[in-house]
């Protein structure tokens, strides 16, 4: 029998160029999220105006990515990558240029400087969520035409860790830097970084357009991905239960609230905060690797997806630096469960002929619930209090898991049957 070799898909060279690639693009975008949504916080000490955040990158995002998943399938992806990553930079400058007079005494005495800086950073991230409509189809279905089909499990493995670590490593470095070097500085750090993946992308070749005359019209394909979804209950409730977590649970918009006013601890504090999650997730992904969640997939995701609701719940009432430490790092790492489980049966259960449409159908929620969670938690802290709206979330999270559990009691007999290198 022949062994496992755990280096295969980082034996092949554009590969390598792939997760550089997404793990300095993942450090950049976050360091930018981490410094931009203290400093708006700062300017206007409003938890709603953080909602805004979220709000700014879902509308364009929701509105075209399911046609970013179209022209993925139609169309040469390194161009369409290349495009987006143009636009990320654009972005970024335009940050920086509202940013700069950010110090001085005069703008600091000048509300209407200030609404004019807002505007400019918010339509900078309008950009960028344009960008992440198109990148995202794109990049995920570039990386099977960088490593044979047989490593296609090891490629998933590695590029998650290169993800995680990046998603570790950016608000960490945001928060140091900002404290260190100012905001514009720091903005300034994160565009050399992607010009530099920027560099690298241009290391992988063009890949061949492939069936280009078997893409179906985008309704059709969607409507095709809904059904299925809705057929295949376990898919459903795997993505109903993760969108509402993240929609009421999620507490990554607001953390400026508690790092400032809470646990003051400020912008290093923050960025370490905004870290914790994906430490978790990275430390229960590896220990996943011995113990994996897909043994009894569905008892496992509930029990993970109630964990999140609980160490939600707990974060919100803390006030010790320390201890809402520990309850972000077990919120990644309940979440990182559930995000194995559901990857697994999306893997699974759909046929070769549907899986990119239930893909991209699942995708679409998951990712509406990560932006538009952003603008609920905004808009909850406004009205209810920073800590009466985490608490809502939790609850509302565990109430989920809870209808979902006594409406699915025939999905904790489904086995699901992993592929292995």
């Amino acid at each position: 029998m022949q062994k496992k070799d755990p280096y295969a898909a980082l034996r092949f060279t554009e590969f390598r160029y792939f997760i550089s690639v997404q793990f300095l693009f993942t450090i950049a975008i976050l360091m930018q999220e981490v410094v931009i949504g203290y400093e708006i916080y700062k300017i206007t000490h409003d938890p709603l105006s953080l909602g805004f955040v979220g709000l700014a990158e879902a509308i364009p995002y929701i509105s075209l990515a399911l046609f970013g998943g179209y022209l993925a399938d139609k169309k040469d992806k390194k161009k369409i990558i290349s495009l987006c990553y143009g636009l990320v930079i654009i972005s970024t400058l335009i940050m920086i240029a509202a940013t700069t007079a950010t110090s001085t005494q005069y703008f600091r005495q000048s509300p209407s400087l200030q609404i004019q800086q807002l505007i400019l950073i918010y339509f900078a991230l309008f950009l960028i969520g344009v960008a992440r409509g198109f990148y995202g189809p794109s990049w995920s279905s570039l990386k099977p035409f960088l490593v044979p089909s047989e490593h296609y499990a090891n490629s998933s493995t590695w590029s998650t860790q290169f993800w995680q670590a990046g998603a570790i490593l950016g608000p960490i470095a945001g928060g140091f830097l900002y404290s260190a070097v100012g905001l514009t500085n720091t903005l300034c750090v994160s565009l050399t970084i992607f010009i530099l993946a920027s560099i690298l992308f241009f290391q992988i070749k063009s890949k061949p357009v492939t069936n280009q005359n078997a893409v179906k019209g985008i309704l059709e394909s969607l409507k095709e991905g809904i059904s299925f979804v809705w057929n295949q209950k376990i898919i459903f409730y795997a993505i109903m239960l993760d969108m509402f977590s993240v929609l009421f649970g999620g507490v990554m918009a607001i953390l400026p609230v508690f790092a400032e006013d809470i646990l003051h601890v400020g912008a290093t504090g923050f960025g370490i905060m905004r870290a914790a999650p994906g430490l978790g997730a990275v430390l229960m992904m590896l220990a996943s690797a011995y113990f994996p969640p897909t043994n009894q997939p569905w008892r496992n995701m509930l029990i993970a997806v109630a964990g999140f609701g609980l160490a939600t719940l707990a974060f919100a009432v803390s006030t010790n630096f320390i201890f809402s430490l520990i309850m972000l790092f077990l919120t990644g790492a309940f979440d990182s469960i559930s995000v194995i489980v559901r990857q697994t049966i999306l893997q699974v259960m759909p046929p070769e002929n549907m899986r990119g449409r239930v893909n991209s159908v699942s995708g679409v929620f998951v990712s509406c619930s990560n932006e538009l969670g952003a603008f609920e938690s905004g808009v909850a802290a406004k009205l209810f209090g920073t800590v009466p709206s985490v608490i809502f979330g939790g609850v509302m999270t565990l109430f989920t898991v809870g209808i979902i559990y006594f409406k699915s009691p025939e999905l904790f007999a489904v086995r699901l049957q992993r592929k292995v290198d």
